[in-house]
């Protein structure tokens, strides 16, 4: 069973109907029960980073997730990914889940295309830097869905793939059993199925 850790921030309803598309058994829920028997958990998150973690915090289970992601795969999406870093920038500084060495800085003053809106809405193309299991049924290249004005920074040792917005923009972390996707899986079509099916077998 997956389950989706739901904390009040998360386009929860399209994550579960993706990974019900897929035949797996997800769960969304807030009890510490559910996310200790899971055989693997998703962190989803839209919003300001400082918010998100305030919410995560205070329903009592940044404990048990730090435990628990030792043992079984935990992805993090979008908002969720830029939770498992070290800090974030995001209107004064905030401390992350501290997964991930390396902050969250926001993306426009590091574009080289000033032109470039932010966010970032809409399809780019994901290049994988590292081969990893959760690419198994991805090829690179292959486009995935973005909305996010911050991203994760000084983090390459735990970079897996990048996209191209006129800087290379962090798409995939991992750390031990903990992996981020800054785009949504569950917004990305039959690519993103497809991430979301490997995930599922880790």
């Amino acid at each position: 069973m997956i389950c989706i850790i739901d904390y009040g921030v998360g386009n929860l309803f399209s994550l579960k109907s993706s990974l019900a598309h897929l035949g797996l058994e997800a769960k969304v829920s807030a009890d510490a029960a559910d996310i200790r028997a899971a055989d693997r958990l998703i962190l989803p998150g839209v919003g300001a980073f400082g918010d998100a973690m305030a919410k995560l915090e205070a329903t009592g289970l940044v404990p048990v997730i730090r435990e628990e992601a030792a043992k079984k795969p935990l992805l993090g999406i979008c908002l969720g990914m830029q939770l498992l870093f070290e800090k974030s920038c995001e209107y004064g500084e905030h401390d992350g889940l501290g997964f991930v060495p390396g902050q969250v800085c926001p993306l426009a003053p590091d574009l080289g295309d000033k032109s470039l809106k932010v966010p970032q809405i809409g399809w780019n193309a994901v290049h994988i830097l590292r081969d990893d299991p959760l690419f198994k049924y991805v090829r690179d290249g292959e486009y995935f869905y973005y909305v996010h004005s911050y991203y994760g920074k000084n983090c390459a040792a735990n970079t897996l793939a990048v996209s191209d917005y006129s800087l290379p923009v962090t798409g995939v972390v991992k750390a031990g059993k903990v992996y981020g996707t800054q785009f949504h899986p569950e917004k990305s079509g039959d690519a993103g199925l497809r991430l979301l099916k490997a995930f599922a077998e880790l």
